[in-house]
């Protein structure tokens, strides 16, 4: 993939695709680093399935044999000098802490260090495709912060709909505000 944005999209996906009814995002980084961290309450894997991510010939998908995200999220990563880590706990282990964490870790000097792309439109396309999920966004750049709770919009919203075009439009244009004001600092 050409930006880490579209590797966050595809996990956050694989996440909706477990089940998950909350999902954090979180990127911290300064000149020399990044480390992107993705969490739900989905359903979790098994140690052997986590153990089968880095294969692209494993994919829990019916409609096509090959899953390349995980796998390319990871050379993306290494090809930095930096790692991938899964961590997951089944439902079948435990009902309330199950669940499953990415973190991945790039170092940003590196040549092969891919764009981290558009993250305002990685989270509007998240929200407008699963508007009943809990997303948390977090971006932290050098000590100051991008942030995101759907839950908080909710509660403000009330019965209006996450998937409201005003509701999305004023989702970019909040991001978007946010960036700018890290970019002056």
């Amino acid at each position: 993939m050409k930006e880490l944005s579209l590797n966050i999209l595809d996990i956050a996906m694989n996440s909706v695709g477990a089940g998950a009814k909350n999902i954090a995002i979180a990127l911290d980084e300064d000149d020399d680093s990044l480390r992107i961290v993705i969490e739900d309450d989905g359903c979790g894997m098994t140690k052997e399935q986590v153990e089968k991510l880095s294969d692209p010939f494993y994919t829990t998908r019916t409609t096509r044999k090959v899953g390349l995200g995980v796998p390319l999220f990871k050379l993306a990563a290494e090809q930095t000098g930096g790692s991938l880590d899964i961590r997951s706990v089944p439902v079948s282990e435990s009902e309330k802490e199950h669940g499953t964490k990415v973190t991945a870790v790039f170092n940003k000097k590196h040549i092969d260090h891919t764009p981290l792309g558009d993250l305002v439109s990685t989270m509007v396309t998240l929200i407008q495709g699963n508007p009943d999920i809990d997303f948390l966004f977090l971006h932290t750049v050098n000590g100051k912060s991008v942030r995101l709770s759907t839950a908080e919009m909710r509660k403000e919203l009330g019965d209006v709909p996450l998937s409201n075009g005003e509701v999305l439009n004023w989702i970019k244009e909040y991001l978007t505000e946010q960036y700018k004001e890290i970019e002056r600092l």
